[in-house]
């Protein structure tokens, strides 16, 4: 891992102003020391253009002069010590008291008045599964004997995903269809989910590939990484649960997910930082998923949480429910650990977490579902608050108090109504520093009518 990814400098400075005065606010998701990348256009017809956050606008990055392209795959491929000086040329200019705010000024536009798209087009991912809490939980739920396979705690387990279906955060999609097996039924029907569920997952996204069949050491693993966003995986529970064997979910999972357009950098995490550290009771990492560096500063700090609001929430004037809370310290990987030690191809895109989700672009993509679950807390609303997924809140039908009311007014599990599902991610460092990732919302439609094919 390069060193300057974990250094801090002028840029971290939690006292740091800008003249954009919407970036001091204290409840700015935008401030300063973030400036996440991001794609934007003022219509359709236009090509996207890269921009950078700040308070509620967007610099358009090429306006500056700081680049002459808006290709975000060439930009986001750049060695660490490019990046670094990139990101200290924005502070730079943005910094109150720049020389350069007259001339900037015409370079900033309202993020209301623009259209945000995907960091860049995402052409393959892999979806790693590091959340621990949730594999057990979620374990216990088909194999209670043996909830943990035996290679999990050994190897970073993951598998390959489909990218078509990934959209920036304000996407709208219809609610799926598939087979599902009802209690006592030996044959199958199909129709629509009953039991759509989210996942809260961080994407890691890859900006620097490698040559097939170059490993990458996780010593070098962070290096192709350019930054993290949010990640919602839309899943059809029912669906899932009749279709997962032998080769896993299909249709369960192939409809939608949901990533938020604005990409925090991993030049700005560094004041977030935390020692990885492995329980002393499990196997330790092997000496390919092991570094120093990995060891003392790999880990990152990060608070979670995962909102719902329903049409009749949004009429009344209410900001939704809160549904779970969680961190990225809980993941029993880092997102080094999703390096290729044989030389697999990491194309620009992301890998999700779910742990983390690495996305490669042209693109491609990871992630982890994240949860923690403490069975010894017996506390309804103790066990809620963890939960990465709906699924993980019916566990031993604990949760009834987080039960929710949709715009009929009937309690659900699932999402059996249209509504939004948002996604929040809140970085506090220990010297000031806030940092917000931009929410991944999404926005749940009825299914369409049958015979008409239905929209992702």
């Amino acid at each position: 891992m390069s060193a300057a990814l974990t250094a801090l400098n002028a840029t971290h400075a939690p006292a740091t102003q800008s003249w954009v005065e919407s970036a001091n606010a204290v409840d700015t998701d935008f401030p300063i020391q973030n400036l996440p990348f991001g794609r934007f256009r003022h219509n359709a017809l236009e090509p996207w253009q890269i921009g950078v956050a700040i308070g509620d606008r967007v610099l358009d990055l090429h306006a500056t002069g700081l680049i002459d392209h808006n290709n975000m795959a060439r930009l986001m491929a750049a060695p660490v010590e490019e990046r670094r000086a990139l990101r200290l040329a924005i502070w730079e200019g943005l910094r109150a008291g720049s020389a350069l705010q007259k001339v900037w000024s015409d370079a900033l536009l309202r993020q209301t008045e623009v259209e945000l798209g995907l960091p860049y087009e995402v052409g393959d991912y892999t979806d790693f599964y590091t959340g621990i809490h949730h594999a057990t939980t979620v374990g216990k739920l088909f194999r209670p004997d043996n909830p943990l396979l035996p290679n999990y705690k050994w190897v970073p387990i993951g598998y390959h995903g489909r990218a078509s279906s990934i959209g920036a955060s304000g996407q709208q999609f219809h609610r799926p269809r598939g087979q599902t097996l009802k209690p006592g039924a030996s044959v199958p029907d199909f129709g629509p989910t009953a039991r759509l569920d989210y996942e809260l997952e961080m994407a890691a996204w890859v900006g620097m590939d490698n040559a097939l069949g170059a490993p990458v050491s996780i010593a070098d693993a962070e290096d192709h990484l350019f930054g993290l966003t949010l990640l919602n995986d839309w899943s059809a529970r029912d669906v899932q649960a009749w279709e997962y064997q032998p080769l896993g979910p299909f249709l369960a999972k192939n409809f939608a997910t949901t990533v938020s357009p604005w990409l925090v950098t991993m030049e700005a995490l560094a004041p977030f930082r935390a020692a990885f550290v492995r329980s002393a009771d499990d196997p330790q990492p092997m000496a390919y998923l092991d570094s120093a560096h990995n060891r003392s500063a790999g880990a990152l700090d990060v608070q979670l949480e995962v909102w719902l609001q329903t049409p009749a929430m949004r009429a009344a004037g209410s900001a939704g429910e809160r549904l779970s809370q969680s961190n990225l310290l809980r993941l029993l990987d880092t997102c080094a650990a999703g390096g290729p030690p044989h030389g697999e191809r990491l194309q620009p895109a992301p890998r999700r977490c779910a742990g983390y989700r690495h996305l490669v672009r042209p693109g491609a993509g990871a992630g982890r579902l994240i949860a923690r679950v403490d069975p010894r807390r017996q506390a309804a609303h103790h066990l809620a608050q963890w939960r990465g997924a709906h699924l993980l809140a019916r566990w031993r039908h604990h949760h009834p108090a987080r039960r929710l009311r949709g715009s009929r007014g009937a309690a659900h599990w699932f999402w059996r109504v249209p509504g939004h599902a948002a996604g929040s991610a809140v970085k506090e460092s220990g010297h000031g520093t806030r940092l917000h990732h931009s929410p991944a919302l999404d926005a749940l439609h009825r299914t369409r009518p049958r015979g008409v094919e239905d929209a992702v």
